[in-house]
This record gives structure tokens, C-alpha cells and sequence, in this order.
């Protein structure tokens, strides 16, 4: 069966990385995968290389731009793909449309988040392509409960949990690791891991650390992304005068490695689908507070493998930090509690079996 994924770019985000998880581990023997970029590579594109997985470039320019719907229509036609299994906006509106266009009759749509930045008529692409669609996969309750509000039909939505692979990473070396970010030997460890910009709300977890200086000497929020906000984040942090405990690290490749050092996980982000982020860091051992929204929901058991608090309450940021730096046995049956959770209920194979299942499904109604 050959499956053609389209996805905007291949950055290092949540949706790019289970694309890359999902491409590269599907049966071979099964699936012929394939993978179009519509706008840019990324990071990403290396993986997909290394384990074969032909990648198509379109090169997409700005919102609307006619000649690449016509020539991803053109590939489409040439590779005839079974499967057409588009990712994010610009994917599902571009690549729905053009494997209309070529006559493939099973469409997969893929809403990873919960879109309150979306206007009117992007909705209105939404809901046109959503009936043209054999499904929507999604990763999350919450993700699909938003998009029925916007006019979707419950019935068009298959929820697939995002998958994480629960590994042990070579150790780093912790004196190294502080040596390198210049941090006193001393020093707690909080990692915030995403992309800088406004539904992160990073800038609530700067101030949850000027909270917690005030009561404990040694906790130090590591900035772990980039993204359009940084300049914006860096100036905050001079302003707030805490960058002695607030380091931005920049995208950083050895992640999985950082987070066994820390105490813990902050995600203070405004809406999600289902954080990468918050998956990694419980796979990693980590306890996790983050915002009581839709996704984290489905991800932090309430004091047991973390805590939920209000977005925008960066009070509850430090408090339930500093009963976890004082407590080394609650975090630690967290971090366990956490870590088991994401084998069971959260695992890559999960995942990847998951969409193999629905493919088959979806291919063999048609024929």
C-alpha cells in the first residue's frame, strides 16, 4: 500500500515528529511510504533519509501559490498513492485538495492542535474538505471536541494518541552539562522545552522563577527552543532582572539527555493538542506541571504524575515546584508513575499500529 504524507516542513515540532516516528516505522513489507514538503526541510528530513523514506520537495511560496498546488498534484499523480494522509493547515488545505483534484479515493485529514488562531474562513476550508474526507486523525479528545464546536461531524474524527519512545540515552554528564551553561554546582534543574512563541506562554514561566528565588536558592528554568519570541523573551528576562536563573538554551539535539538532569517539567501553554513536550519528559521519569487545558488533560494524572494548574497562574508554578524540590520521594513516584503511564498507554508501536490499522480499514472499504 503506498501512503503519501504532506506535511509544511520538517522542523523540529510535534506534528513533525510523529510524522517522522509514524513514516519510519511502518511496516515495510506493508507500506510503500512517501513524504511531501510543501514549504522548507528541516532537521527532520535526516531521519527520513536514513531509513529510506523518499522525500518530495514542493516548495511552496507564501499563503496561495498556484503552481505548487500544481505540481503536488502532479506528484500525486504520478506516485498514485492509496493513501493521501495530509498534516497541519497548510497540508490539509493544499494536500487534501490537491489529491482531490487527482482522483485518490481515500483522504486522510490531520488536525494535530486546538486552533483558536484560525479565522473564519479557514474553518469554513475546514469543514468543506472535512466532508470530502475518508477521516481526520487527530491525537487527542480535546483537539476533536474543538473542531466538532467549529462545525465538524463527531463521526469524521479518529482520536490517535501521539507515540514517545520511552529509551535510556547515553548518560550526560551533569558536572559537564552545568559547566557548559555556566550554573553553579548546586543548581535544580527546570526544563520548559517548545517553540518561543505566544501559546507557550513563556512568559509566565519567567515569572513562576522569579517566584521561586524568592523561597528557594537553587532553581534554575532552562529555556530549551526557539522560536519568533526570543528577542521579545530574553529582554523580559533582563527586565525582570533573573537571568542568573532563567537560561535559553536554543534548539538543542540532545534533549532526551537534559531532562533526566531535571527536577521537573513546566508547560504553561495557553492550548495544545497533545504536547510532545509533556510525553517526552514523563517518558524521561520527570514529574510535569502544566496547564489545565485540553491535551495536558489527557497526558498529567492529577498528583500522580503531576500537576495541573490555571493558565496564566504563575504562582501555582513555584508552589508545586517547591513542594516537589523538598519532597525527593513524591517526585521520584511521579517520575515512575509518569514514565510507566507512557509505556502503557502512549508507546511508538501503539501509535504506529494504530494508523496501520486505519489505513487498512479505510483501503479495503473502498475496494
Amino acid at each position: 500500500m503506498r501512503i503519501l504524507m504532506i506535511i509544511p516542513t520538517l522542523d523540529r515540532g510535534g506534528a513533525e515528529k510523529q510524522l517522522s516516528l509514524l513514516a519510519t516505522g511502518l511496516p515495510r513489507d506493508r507500506f510503500d511510504v512517501h513524504v511531501a514538503v510543501l514549504t522548507r526541510t528541516g532537521p527532520l528530513e535526516a531521519g527520513l533519509q536514513v531509513a529510506g523514506i523518499p522525500v518530495h520537495f514542493i516548495h511552496k511560496r507564501g499563503k496561495f501559490d498556484p503552481l505548487a498546488w500544481r505540481r503536488l498534484r502532479r506528484l500525486i499523480l504520478d506516485l498514485k498513492p492509496d493513501v493521501v494522509h495530509t498534516w497541519l493547515f497548510a497540508g490539509n488545505s493544499y494536500g487534501r485538495s490537491a489529491a482531490l483534484a487527482a482522483g485518490v479515493k481515500c483522504i486522510i485529514g490531520g488536525e494535530r492542535c486546538v486552533d483558536p488562531w484560525k479565522h473564519w474562513y479557514q474553518f469554513a476550508i475546514d469543514r468543506w474538505l472535512a466532508k470530502r474526507s475518508a477521516c481526520i486523525a487527530t491525537n487527542s479528545a480535546g483537539v476533536r471536541d474543538f473542531y466538532v464546536e467549529h462545525g465538524i461531524a463527531a463521526d469524521k474524527f479518529v482520536v490517535i494518541p501521539n507515540g514517545v519512545e520511552v529509551v535510556s540515552p547515553p548518560p550526560l554528564s551533569r558536572e559537564k552539562f552545568l559547566a557548559e551553561c555556566k550554573l553553579p554546582p548546586n543548581a535544580r534543574l527546570i526544563a520548559a522545552v517548545g517553540r518561543l512563541w505566544p501559546q507557550k506562554r513563556l512568559k509566565d514561566l519567567i515569572w513562576g522563577a522569579d517566584l521561586l528565588k524568592c523561597v528557594h536558592d537553587d532553581p534554575h528554568l532552562l529555556i530549551i527552543g526557539d522560536g519568533p519570541q526570543r528577542y521579545h523573551l530574553e529582554r523580559f528576562t533582563r527586565q525582570c532582572e533573573i537571568e542568573d536563573r532563567v537560561h535559553f538554551l536554543g534548539e538543542r539535539s540532545d534533549v532526551p539527555q537534559i531532562l533526566p538532569l531535571c527536577e521537573c517539567l513546566w508547560l504553561g501553554s495557553g492550548y495544545e493538542g497533545q504536547p510532545n513536550a509533556v510525553m517526552e519528559a514523563m517518558a524521561a521519569g520527570l514529574p510535569v506541571i502544566a496547564t489545565d487545558i485540553a491535551g495536558n488533560r489527557e497526558l498529567v494524572v492529577p498528583e500522580e504524575t503531576g500537576y495541573l494548574v490555571t493558565a496564566g497562574d504563575r504562582a501555582a508554578f513555584a508552589r508545586w515546584t517547591l513542594v516537589l524540590l523538598k519532597d525527593e520521594e513524591q517526585r521520584k513516584r511521579m517520575g515512575v508513575a509518569g514514565k510507566n503511564r507512557i509505556e502503557q498507554e502512549f508507546s511508538v508501536s501503539q501509535m504506529i499500529g494504530r494508523y496501520a490499522e486505519l489505513y487498512d480499514r479505510l483501503v479495503s472499504q473502498i475496494k
